[in-house]
């Protein structure tokens, strides 16, 4: 993975001349020019609408870390290194703002999402609150489950965080779309960008020590989770990928357990 500190000078032949090498170095909290990335100045053209490849290109740059947290993302510099106009570029990144993964002010402009742990632990307790739900309704309802298979799939093939943590994204989506509710799907799916943030931001976090990956004990909860779904078990289904949601936080984010997953304890009266 090429980061901002690792990319090479580009040549002079290369669609990304613009972006020098002292600028590619420049620290978080300045302005700064997008690094030199094969994904980058690859993907424009690669999709039909040039500002969804925009859109694409630079999501992904954020959720493989190329774009880190804080980053300024500067319309000129984007326009530049995808080489199309600052007008694609101009409007990826409100859509990107509206999904989660950019944050915009009038004073600073577009920066990439600084997700701390508390607006993390907001993501995934919404989730939680609905998404069990969907794939019970999901199952009861009979769903085909082969495009969350050929999601898995992609996910155990993936060559970098940005592919695995979009793979992920697409098979919960195929946990609770056949729920028959399409206000539940969209709230869901507007929770999509934002958990691929979360994610992927917690596995570039891990210590180097760990026997398992996080990554790798989230493929075997949702192995679990679309066997039972598949055997037709809607509240199985719903209790495994409950526990799925909660424990992903609890390992990644254990300042305390969700307010869902805490067991209530009877509060004892003091006197004034």
């Amino acid at each position: 993975m090429i980061t901002p500190e690792a990319s090479p000078p580009a040549s002079p032949a290369s669609p990304a001349s613009a972006v020098s090498p002292a600028s590619s170095a420049t620290s978080v909290g300045q302005t700064t020019a997008v690094p030199t990335s094969p994904f980058l100045t690859a993907a424009a053209g690669a999709l039909p609408s040039r500002t969804v490849a925009v859109l694409e290109a630079i999501k992904h740059a954020i959720l493989a870390g190329e774009l880190k947290p804080g980053r300024p993302l500067v319309e000129t510099d984007l326009a530049n290194v995808l080489g199309v106009s600052k007008t694609p570029v101009r409007e990826a990144l409100k859509t990107l703002a509206g999904a989660g993964l950019v944050t915009m002010s009038p004073y600073r402009g577009a920066v990439v999402r600084v997700v701390n742990d508390e607006a993390a632990r907001h993501v995934y307790d919404a989730r939680l609150l609905i998404e069990p739900e969907a794939l019970r309704r999901a199952v009861s309802a009979g769903h085909d489950w082969q495009p969350a298979h050929a999601a898995l799939a992609r996910a155990r093939k993936a060559r970098d965080q940005a592919e695995r943590s979009l793979a992920n994204r697409d098979f919960h989506r195929e946990l609770y779309q056949g729920c028959g509710n399409p206000l539940l799907i969209s709230m869901l799916d507007d929770l999509r960008d934002q958990t691929a943030l979360v994610s992927a931001a917690a596995w570039r976090h891990e210590p180097d020590w760990l026997e398992v990956p996080s990554w790798e004990h989230e493929a075997a909860e949702h192995r679990a989770v679309l066997l039972a779904a598949e055997d037709g078990d809607a509240d199985r289904a719903a209790d495994l990928l409950r526990g799925h949601i909660t424990s992903f936080v609890e390992r990644n984010f254990p300042v305390g357990p969700l307010p869902q997953a805490r067991t209530q304890e009877p509060q004892e009266t003091q006197e004034p």
